[in-house]
């Protein structure tokens, strides 16, 4: 690695550690040259496939756009920043090893979902009603009523249902 101050070519790893989301190492640096110390950070570099949007365009996939719809859910909740990595980690490697080369905005929002409904039933809700995009009142009282009743597979029916009545 080229030192990022005099440009030496030798430069030596002093320390490596993995980072908190485990999936990057950081390692501090020293130039032998200039005396000089720095960090990098090695990350993998991973593909993620096309999204196809509800109007049949398609645009390369935004970890931001998940990150940002995630945080708007969860505004203003008791959720941990532990718990959000951990939660959008899970989405983004999902969508990583999705066996087609693209993935639906319905898919990536079904990931969501399942992660919310994990973290925190307001946010899932806040976020099912903007994703389900509910035509009538009735639709979201019957989310909501699940909910509150049973959050096991029968939950999971119920999206699927709500779902396919678009």
């Amino acid at each position: 690695m080229r030192c990022p101050f005099c440009g030496e070519l030798d430069t030596k790893v002093i320390d490596s550690r993995l980072s908190l989301d485990g999936y990057s190492i950081k390692r501090r640096r020293s130039c032998p040259s200039c005396n000089s110390r720095y960090n990098t950070q090695e990350t993998t570099d991973l593909s993620y496939p096309r999204v196809i949007k509800n109007d049949k365009s398609s645009e390369t996939f935004s970890k931001d756009k998940v990150r940002n719809s995630m945080y708007v859910a969860l505004e203003k909740r008791q959720a941990s920043a532990e718990n959000i990595d951990k939660a959008l980690q899970n989405i983004f490697n999902r969508c990583i090893t999705n066996q087609e080369k693209e993935i639906s905005t319905s898919k990536i929002g079904e990931f969501v979902m399942q992660e919310l409904l994990r973290l925190d039933h307001v946010a899932y809700i806040r976020y099912a009603s903007v994703y389900l995009s509910f035509n009538e009142i009735d639709a979201f009282k019957k989310l909501v009523d699940n909910l509150k009743n049973d959050l096991s597979p029968e939950m999971k029916k119920l999206q699927k249902k709500l779902l396919n009545e678009e």
